[in-house]
């Protein structure tokens, strides 16, 4: 795990070069791309979100499209369309924009809902069917999508369907005054993107992608997985709570976060550190209860205070005599205690 840790500080240190002050934004992003998902980033104009996905591409030596959402956006030109060769008298398929390794779908909430759904068969399966053709995605393969979540004039809600697929919602959010003074001071003469170059090659991610699904999740911390995402699904605020896919999110997060931070294992707090940005956007809370300002991330909060985290047996082994697994054994002293406290 060492070298994924290594290679993530390397790749997050290179993007931080161009996105400055959001060092965990950036690694969340770089969780994503690890365990194979998609980012939202919902965030108001200016705070860096195209720059973020254009970063992450150049850093990693990826292909990159940028896929601007408008009202008479059609899923053709997203996905790509066949035209008729009048020389060689056949049908030509034409790529779309989605066909590219790293793709941002820049205020994908404007597209009309028949466009975003073009994207739920090329987040989920990595193809395209076009015209009773499948096409496959590249690989490695993460979409980039930003909202403005004050702006609703000529937006379209993103269905339910589409907010699951992605693995993460994050917020950039402003820079403090002194980050944004050394933003004024880098982009004097230059912008930092135009000289930012690769560290990392696409058959190394994809090394990477692979040793992360390799860290092991103790079955305690697999089941504090599902009885958090089940709370979502009964508590009294939320209307619909985190499908599967959120539980799933979960596991294959943790073990991305636990690499970056050089462990094998996963601990609860990984998943605690991810549960809000894993989940929240998952959940559709009660109209009574939006109308009282009851928000996602609040519920999420409340659970992780509320679930509790299984108690650590004693060290070494359990009473059925299973070895203990690292993190209840205190090889992670990391936050061990405060996990085991729920």
């Amino acid at each position: 795990m060492t070298t994924i840790q290594e290679t993530g500080e390397r790749v997050a240190s290179n993007v931080e070069r161009v996105i400055i002050g959001k060092q965990r934004e950036v690694r969340l992003t770089l969780v994503a791309l690890l365990c194979r998902g998609h980012v939202l980033i919902e965030d108001v104009p200016g705070t860096g979100k195209t720059m973020l996905a254009k970063a992450v591409a150049r850093s990693l030596n990826c292909s990159f499209r940028r896929i601007q959402f408008t009202p008479d956006l059609l899923p053709s030109d997203v996905t790509g369309l066949s035209i008729y060769n009048l020389k060689t008298q056949e049908f030509e398929f034409r790529p779309g924009p989605i066909m590219a390794q790293v793709v941002l779908a820049d205020e994908i909430n404007r597209a009309t809902p028949k466009t975003q759904s073009a994207l739920l068969e090329c987040m989920e399966e990595h193809q395209a069917t076009i015209e009773g053709t499948t096409y496959q995605m590249p690989d490695p393969f993460l979409v980039v999508a930003t909202q403005n979540p004050i702006e609703y004039e000529g937006t379209f809600a993103l269905p339910e369907a589409q907010l699951d697929r992605f693995m993460l919602r994050i917020r950039l959010g402003y820079p403090s005054q002194a980050d944004e003074l050394t933003i004024l001071d880098e982009q004097k003469i230059t912008h930092p993107l135009d000289d930012l170059q690769s560290v990392l090659d696409v058959a190394e991610l994809m090394e990477l992608q692979a040793a992360v699904r390799k860290v092991y999740v103790d079955p305690s911390v697999a089941d504090y997985i599902v009885r958090l995402t089940s709370a979502t699904r009964s508590h009294p605020d939320v209307y619909l709570g985190a499908s599967p896919r959120g539980s799933l999110a979960l596991y294959r997060t943790g073990q991305a976060l636990a690499a970056l931070a050089g462990r094998d294992y996963v601990i609860p707090d990984d998943i605690k550190a991810l549960a809000e940005v894993a989940l929240a956007h998952r959940l559709i809370i009660k109209t009574s209860s939006s109308m009282h300002d009851i928000d996602p991330r609040q519920v999420i909060a409340e659970l992780l205070d509320t679930v509790p985290v299984d108690s650590a047996k004693a060290k070494g082994t359990d009473h059925h005599g299973t070895p203990t697994p690292p993190w209840q054994a205190g090889a992670a002293t990391r936050g061990a205690s405060s996990s085991r406290a729920g």
